[in-house]
């Protein structure tokens, strides 16, 4: 595997393949790690069968919805996450800058989170 300016190649067999990363396949990467950082919370509380927020319940982001609904929207946001990264353009750990953008978005999400949570559960001090 090489790298000449922004292209990318990779051995495929005996055939070498390049391939760009264009600037919204970092975008679908650090949106995709979002939504992998919101199904933790969910999928968490859900599959301990713990009541938690989620934009279902009343008043939405801040009532409680049941488990059930907590495991489906993780499960819904692992899916997103799932084709933001692993299906828009070729997302490489071996490729630094994608790693890096999808663990910014990781990283965004989950400060909002526990901003937002915390300030729920009583967790900012």
């Amino acid at each position: 595997m090489g790298r000449r300016g922004d292209k990318e190649t990779r051995r495929l067999g005996d055939k070498e393949m390049e391939t760009v990363t264009r600037w919204y396949h970092l975008v679908a990467y650090f949106f995709g790690g979002g939504f992998l950082a919101n199904t933790i919370p969910h999928l968490v509380n859900g599959i301990s069968g713990s009541s938690f927020q989620s934009p279902f319940a009343s008043p939405p982001g801040e009532g409680l919805s049941s488990s059930v609904v907590n495991v489906l929207w993780g499960a819904f946001n692992l899916a997103v996450g799932y084709v933001l990264v692993a299906r828009v353009g070729r997302f490489d750990l071996r490729q630094t800058k994608h790693v890096v953008v999808l663990g910014l978005g990781i990283l965004v999400m989950a400060l909002m989170l526990a901003r937002t949570f915390g300030r729920l559960h009583g967790g900012n001090l």
